[in-house]
C-alpha cells in the first residue's frame, strides 16, 4: 500500500465521527438518540430532549450517508438502517415530521420548522445516493406540506411559529396579524434543502418556496441590517449565530442557481460581517447576547458551506478561510480522547429511556462541540450561560456534514480543468493531493487521468517568489512567465495520467491577537495551522503546544477515491 503524509485526512476525520453518531443511540427508546451530553458531571450524563426526532434523526442520517461516501466504509450500515427507519417513522399522514410525546419530557406531538429542515436534509441526501421511490415520495409529500401550511401575503410566505399543530397554527392571530417570529429560524433555514431537492428532482414547489423566503428574508424581515449585520433584537433569538449563518447558506445557493449578483452581495455583506465575530481559526459566538461564549459546532458547518459556495462561484478569496476553518475549529474541536471524561462502569445509575452514565466517554469519542470555548471543547464561561452541554447531536451530524463539504470541495472540475482549491490529503478521479502541512511546505499532485489542465490555489502567505514547481525533471520558479494562471492559480497544462508535480514554498509562521466574545487570545500559526494558543484550555484543551517536524511523517494508506463525486 502506497504511504500518504500522515497529515489532517478529512475522511478519517469523518469515520471517528461515526463513533458518536452509532453510539448516540438509545437501545431504551429503540435507537432514538440522545440530544445531549454533560462531560463534566461525575460520571458523565447522555441525556434526551425534544429534539431527538427530526432535528437529531435527520442530521444522524444525513452523516451516516456523506461519511460513507467519503470513505467507503459502511461498518454503521445497522444504525444507518435504524436512523433511516425511524426518519420515515416520524413523518405523518399530512407529510410533516412529528415529536413524540415522551413520557418523561414536557413537550407533546408537534411539527417543529427545525425538525423539517433536517428531514428534508436527509431524505435529499438518501435519495441522491440511492434513488430509493420512497424517500422520493417521503420528500415531495413533505415539500407539499410545507407549500401548504405556508401563509401566502401578497409580497410574503411565511410560517407565523415555530410548530405547526395537529389542528394547525396555534393562533389565528399570528395570521391576522401577519407575525412572523424569527424568520431566519422559522423560514430562512429551509432555502439550503429546499433548493437541494428542487436541483435534484426538478420539484416546482420547492423552487418557489426558496423565493418567497428568500423574499421575506431580504425585503421584509429585518434579519439582517444594511450593514450586513445580525439583528440583536429579542425576537429575533438576539442574532443567533447558527439560524442567521443556515438562512445566509441557503441564499448563496440560491443566488448561484438563479445567477443573482446582488444577492451574492447581499450575502457577502453578512458573511464577511459575521467572519469579523468570529475568530480566524474558526470559533463562532452563539449569538449577541447571553449565548455569545457557547460556540456551535452547527454555526461553523454554515460558514464552511458559505465559504465554498462563494468560493466556487469566483470569489476565490474565501477559499483559504474554508482551509483556516477546517484546519482549525472544526477538526480541533472532535473528540478524540475521552481520557478526561468520567464514565460510570456500568448501568445501575441509570434512568432508561431518559438518561444513561454509563461508557459516555467511550459513546461521545468523534463527537464535535456542543457549546465549546475559543480554547476549549468545554465551555465553563462564567459570563453568560456557563456551562451547559458539550456535545448536541445536531453538532455531530453538522460536523460530518462540515467535513464532507471541505472534502468536497477540495478538489473539484472535469476533464476539461480541474482545480485543487484546498491544500489538503484528497484522493479524486483526475488527481491524489498529498499535503505536507503544516510541517513543510509542500504538496504532491499524483495525477490519475489526462485532463486539459490542472489548476493549484496557492495561499497569500505562501512567498510566492520562492515558490519553485518540479514537473518532468524541470523545476520552475514561482516568478517565471506562464506559471501563474489569469486567476492567481498555478496552471498546469495538459497534465497526464501517471504524472507527479511538486509544488514548495516557504511556510510562514506568525501570531495573531484573536478576539472572542470580548476575551482576548494570542494565536500562533504555522501556515494556516494554528500550532499553539494563549491562554490554552482548562479541561480539555484544543489548541495545546504543537510541534512540527522538518518533514511530515509517512504512514501506510491509501486515500479514497469516490466512484462519484458529489457537490452541496
Amino acid at each position: 500500500m502506497p504511504g500518504i503524509p500522515a497529515t489532517l485526512l478529512l475522511e478519517e476525520r469523518a469515520e471517528l465521527a461515526m463513533n458518536a453518531v452509532v453510539n448516540l443511540a438509545d437501545p431504551d427508546l429503540d435507537g432514538l438518540p440522545f440530544f445531549s451530553a454533560d462531560l463534566l458531571a461525575d460520571p458523565a450524563e447522555l441525556r434526551h430532549g425534544d429534539w431527538d426526532y427530526g432535528s437529531s434523526h435527520g442530521r444522524l442520517t444525513d452523516a451516516c450517508v456523506l461519511a460513507r461516501r467519503m470513505t467507503g466504509a459502511a461498518w454503521w450500515a445497522p444504525a444507518e438502517k435504524a436512523y433511516k427507519k425511524t426518519l420515515l417513522d416520524l413523518l405523518g399522514p399530512d407529510g410533516l415530521t412529528w415529536r413524540r410525546t415522551h413520557p418523561r419530557g414536557h413537550w407533546e406531538a408537534t411539527a417543529g420548522l427545525i425538525d423539517q429542515r433536517a428531514t428534508l436534509l436527509a431524505l435529499t441526501t438518501w435519495f441522491q445516493d440511492d434513488g430509493d421511490e420512497q424517500v422520493r415520495a417521503a420528500a415531495d409529500r413533505l415539500v407539499g406540506a410545507l407549500h401548504r401550511i405556508a401563509v401566502k401575503e401578497r409580497d410574503v410566505w411565511y410560517y407565523p411559529a415555530s410548530e405547526y399543530m395537529r389542528d394547525g397554527w396555534p393562533s389565528a392571530h399570528a395570521v391576522q396579524l401577519h407575525l412572523a417570529p424569527d424568520p431566519a429560524s422559522f423560514c430562512g433555514r429551509l432555502i439550503m434543502p429546499l433548493l437541494r431537492w428542487h436541483r435534484l428532482t426538478g420539484n416546482a414547489q420547492a423552487l418557489e418556496l426558496c423565493g418567497w423566503f428568500t423574499r421575506l428574508i431580504t425585503e421584509y424581515s429585518g434579519v439582517f441590517a444594511e450593514d450586513g449585520s445580525f439583528n440583536a433584537a429579542l425576537a429575533y433569538r438576539s442574532g443567533h449565530f447558527h439560524t442567521r449563518l443556515g438562512t445566509l447558506d441557503g441564499l448563496a445557493k440560491y443566488a448561484v442557481h438563479t445567477g443573482d449578483h446582488a444577492l451574492t452581495a447581499y450575502v457577502r455583506r453578512s458573511f464577511d460581517w459575521a467572519l469579523a465575530q468570529c475568530t480566524a481559526y474558526g470559533w463562532t459566538p452563539g449569538d449577541l447576547a447571553g449565548q455569545r461564549f457557547e460556540h456551535e459546532t452547527c454555526s461553523l458547518v454554515d460558514l464552511i458551506g458559505i465559504g465554498t459556495t462563494l468560493a466556487g462561484a469566483g470569489h476565490t478569496r474565501y477559499w483559504a478561510v474554508v482551509e483556516r476553518f477546517l484546519r482549525g475549529h472544526l477538526t480541533a474541536s472532535q473528540l478524540t480522547d475521552v481520557d478526561w471524561v468520567r464514565s460510570a462502569p456500568d448501568r445501575s445509575g441509570d434512568e432508561p429511556g431518559w438518561v444513561t452514565r454509563h461508557r459516555v466517554g467511550e459513546r461521545v469519542r468523534g463527537a464535535f462541540a456542543g457549546y465549546g470555548a475559543p480554547n476549549d471543547y468545554v465551555n465553563d464561561a462564567v459570563l453568560g450561560r456557563g456551562h451547559t452541554a458539550d456535545v448536541q447531536a445536531c453538532c455531530v451530524g453538522s460536523g460530518v456534514r462540515g467535513l464532507f463539504t471541505g472534502w468536497a470541495a477540495a478538489v473539484t472540475g472535469d476533464e476539461r480543468l480541474v482545480r485543487v482549491n484546498l491544500l489538503l490529503n484528497r484522493g479524486s478521479s483526475f488527481v491524489d493531493v498529498h499535503s505536507h502541512l503544516p510541517h513543510e511546505g509542500r504538496v504532491d499532485l499524483h495525477v490519475r487521468r489526462d485532463c486539459a489542465e490542472l489548476r493549484m490555489r496557492v495561499p497569500d502567505w505562501a512567498g510566492h517568489a520562492r515558490l519553485l514547481v518540479a514537473r518532468d525533471g524541470h523545476t520552475a520558479r514561482g516568478g517565471e512567465p506562464g506559471v501563474w494562471a489569469p486567476d492567481g492559480t498555478l496552471r498546469f497544462p495538459a497534465p497526464r495520467a501517471g504524472e507527479r508535480i511538486t509544488v514548495t514554498f516557504p511556510l510562514a509562521e506568525r501570531v495573531t491577537e484573536e478576539t472572542a466574545a470580548g476575551r482576548s487570545y494570542r494565536v500562533r500559526w504555522r501556515g494556516d495551522d494554528v500550532i499553539g494558543i494563549e491562554p490554552e484550555g482548562r479541561t480539555r484543551p484544543m489548541y495545546t503546544a504543537r510541534t512540527v517536524d522538518p518533514h511530515a511523517p509517512l504512514r501506510e494508506r491509501a486515500l479514497h477515491v469516490p466512484a462519484e463525486e458529489w457537490s452541496w
